[in-house]
């Protein structure tokens, strides 16, 4: 098991420099850089204006160049002015005299860059915006995940059964409604003047104080669309655990119908949904960019759409390199998760 979480560890940092990367040239392309030097600066900017401003701050130096002074493995840029000798750079803080500046400031020491929408720093507001998607999540996950469970193993004890054709239905229905659908249809029915208006308060409001009023809502139309996926494949995987041969041996033995489920079919029926569910996590933080702008609520989503919408390239590439870390533990755990649940199985 350390061989194969030191290999998987080794593949995941590989992957992560290769995405990373990936991201970090789609947003340095020069269009982007030069819509950057036009929004700090003026819309009318001349291309010689242009080009100064992308030279006094780094951005025309080679793509690898700068990518390792984003990541913190090359000395940072530093740019001398001809006509007053002041010296600037990425690890020069406003009243830090250069030769006090650190040589390195990238990713690995902490610097994540500087939101030019937020004005602040990116790790700073990555990381508040972080904890509120974190906050949304986690009770998504605790509305879905039992919920789903109980409707696919319901559905999946008797195949076929009127039970089973109900609850696939729903499944079906609200796995093929998009969020930005539901959301709109429940903001119209269930907190609008128009409908009957339970929910009085708004998601803006429930990243300082959450309450059920004002919170419930984008829970709800989160929670909605990954319940029937993740019912579907519960349903699915206990449908096959039920016509096993031990099950019927179990049946042929006398055993009552409630603990050859609890007892001999749940466990193996898990180990699909399992994986499944490990995967909600990083399409729950990709998700939540519709929920949250839909809601207005200002976690990760939101902010991520904000940065891409004013060009914010440091915000970015901050928010990328948090869904890369979330996808790639995600399916660490999944993994390692998958073995404990299923002792046939064996890591060479």
């Amino acid at each position: 098991m350390g061989t194969f979480i030191f290999r998987r560890l080794g593949v995941m940092i590989l992957t992560a420099l290769c995405l990373t990367f990936i991201v970090f040239f789609l947003t340095n392309l020069y269009p982007n850089l030069e819509k950057l030097a036009k929004t700090q600066g003026n819309q009318r900017m001349s291309d010689e204006a242009v080009t100064s401003y992308l030279s006094k701050n780094g951005h025309l130096q080679p793509l690898p160049v700068k990518y390792g002074q984003w990541l913190g493995v090359l000395p940072g840029f530093t740019y001398t002015d001809e006509e007053t000798g002041k010296v600037t750079g990425r690890c020069i803080d406003v009243g830090v005299a250069p030769e006090d500046a650190p040589s390195f400031c990238g990713i690995l020491q902490g610097d994540w860059g500087y939101s030019t929408v937020f004005k602040a720093d990116a790790g700073g507001i990555v990381a508040t915006r972080l904890g509120l998607t974190g906050k949304l999540m986690f009770w998504v996950m605790v509305l879905m995940v039992p919920s789903a469970l109980i409707i696919g193993v319901l559905a999946g004890m008797r195949e076929g059964s009127k039970l089973d054709r109900s609850l696939s239905t729903f499944s079906i229905a609200s796995t093929a409604t998009p969020e930005y659908v539901s959301g709109v249809i429940f903001i119209t029915l269930l907190a609008s003047s128009a409908g009957v208006k339970l929910f009085k308060g708004t998601a803006t409001s429930a990243a300082d104080n959450a309450t059920f009023e004002n919170f419930f809502l984008p829970v709800l139309t989160i929670a909605l669309y990954g319940v029937g996926y993740i019912a579907r494949m519960t349903r699915a995987s206990m449908t096959e655990v039920m016509t096993a041969q031990y099950i019927r041996t179990a049946r042929l033995k006398g055993v009552s119908f409630r603990n050859i489920v609890l007892k001999h079919a749940l466990r193996n029926a898990l180990i699909a949904p399992f994986t499944v569910i490990m995967l909600q996590f990083p399409w729950l933080l990709n998700g939540v960019v519709i929920v949250e702008t839909l809601f207005n609520y200002k976690g990760f989503g939101w902010t991520l759409v904000q940065a891409a919408g004013n060009n914010d390239i440091d915000m970015l590439l901050a928010c990328s390199v948090v869904a890369v870390f979330v996808v790639l533990v995600t399916q660490l755990i999944s993994d390692i998760g998958y073995v404990f649940l299923n002792p046939r199985i064996r890591i060479a």
